[in-house]
C-alpha cells in the first residue's frame, strides 16, 4: 500500500478547538517571532532557570549513536536545539532545520558559524506541517517548543510522518503541566503573571509573550499528543515528564 493510500487525513483541521490552518495565523506566527527573533534565546535560558541546556541534552541523547542518520529539525528557531543533537552525536551524517521566520534563521546561521557546524547543516525557510521536502527522508525528525505553534497539530504530526522512512523516530519537546495540583497551581501563576512580565521587559513585546502563556495553557488542556501521534500512524509512543512535569519528551516510530 503506497504512503498515498495509507497516510494520514491531511484534511481533517477541527483536532483543537479554535485551532484551525489559516494564512492570518501562519503569517501572525511568523511576524511574531522574526520581531522577537533579537532576544528569544535569552528569554529561554531566563524564563527556564537555565534548564532548557538539560532538556535539549536529554533530548539529544534519545538518538541513536551506532549509525548514520539524518535528522530534520522543525521549527529550529536559533538552532539551539540542533546544536546541542550535532554535538553529541557525531553520527549525524545530513542534518536540516527549518523554520518560519527568517529573522530566527539568520540567528541560526551566526549560531551554527560560532559552533563550527555550519558544513554539517542545510538550513530553510518553511512551514512546519507543509514542507516542501521529499516523503522519507529523515531517519529522525525532530521539533522543540514548537508543535503548540502550528494551527493544527494533528497536520504538523502527519508531516512527520510523512517525512520519516520507515522505522523513523519522531521527537518533540513540548511545555506540559504538571500532575500535581500544588506545583500545577504555582506553574500556572508563573506562566501567568511572571512571563509576560519578564518577556515584555527584555524583548520589548508584550503580545508575544502574552501569547507564550495562553499557547501553552490551550495546548496542554486541549490537546493529547499521544493519542494524535497515534492517530497520525505512529507506534511506540511514550511521554517522559521533565522537571516536575512542566516539560515533556514524546518519542514515536514511525511502523
Amino acid at each position: 500500500m503506497t504512503q498515498a493510500d495509507s497516510g494520514p487525513d491531511f484534511s481533517r483541521a477541527d483536532r483543537i478547538p479554535g485551532r484551525t490552518p489559516s494564512s492570518a495565523t501562519h503569517n501572525a506566527v511568523q511576524q511574531m517571532f522574526d520581531r522577537i527573533a533579537p532576544r528569544y534565546a535569552l528569554l529561554n535560558h531566563i524564563l527556564s532557570f537555565g534548564l532548557d541546556f538539560s532538556w535539549r541534552r536529554k533530548f539529544a541523547d534519545h538518538l541513536e549513536k551506532c549509525r548514520q542518520i539524518e535528522v530534520l529539525d522543525l521549527a529550529t528557531g536559533t538552532g539551539d536545539l540542533l546544536i546541542s543533537m550535532l554535538r553529541r552525536r557525531d553520527n549525524i551524517e545530513k542534518a536540516v532545520g527549518l523554520d518560519v521566520s527568517e529573522n530566527m534563521l539568520a540567528l541560526c546561521r551566526k549560531n551554527m558559524e560560532r559552533a563550527g557546524l555550519s558544513d554539517r547543516v542545510t538550513l530553510i525557510q518553511g512551514d512546519a506541517a507543509r514542507t516542501a521536502l521529499p516523503d522519507g527522508g529523515f531517519d529522525v525528525v525532530t521539533m522543540g517548543f514548537g508543535i503548540r505553534n502550528v494551527p493544527d497539530p494533528f497536520q504538523a504530526l502527519s508531516e512527520i510522518y510523512r517525512l520519516l522512512r520507515q522505522g523513523g523516530m519522531a521527537l518533540i519537546l513540548e511545555f506540559s503541566l504538571p500532575a500535581n495540583r500544588i506545583i500545577r497551581s504555582l506553574y500556572l501563576v508563573y506562566l501567568r503573571h511572571v512571563v509576560p512580565f519578564v518577556g515584555c521587559l527584555v524583548s520589548r513585546d508584550k503580545t508575544a509573550y502574552c501569547y507564550l502563556k495562553t499557547t501553552i495553557e490551550s495546548f496542554c488542556r486541549e490537546c493529547d499528543l499521544p493519542a494524535l501521534m497515534q492517530e497520525a500512524g505512529f507506534s511506540n509512543i511514550s511521554a517522559k515528564a521533565l522537571t516536575l512535569g512542566t516539560v515533556s519528551l514524546y518519542s514515536a516510530l514511525k511502523p
